[in-house]
C-alpha cells in the first residue's frame, strides 16, 4: 500500500518533484514501516510499481 503527497516541489531548471511515502511490512519485525522519498513527477507510477 502506497500514499502519494498532494505537494509538488519545483526546482529553477523546471522540474517538479513528489514526496512520495510508501509503506511495506519489515520481514524480520512484522512491523510496518515507512520510506519517504523525493521522485520527479514523472517517475512516481514507476517508483511505487517497485
Amino acid at each position: 500500500m502506497a500514499k502519494k503527497v498532494v505537494a509538488t516541489l519545483k526546482t529553477k531548471d523546471g522540474r517538479s518533484f513528489t514526496k512520495v511515502i510508501k509503506m511495506f511490512k519489515s520481514p524480520k519485525t512484522g512491523a510496518y514501516a515507512f520510506d519517504e522519498k523525493m521522485v520527479p513527477s514523472e517517475n512516481v507510477k514507476e517508483y511505487l510499481n517497485k
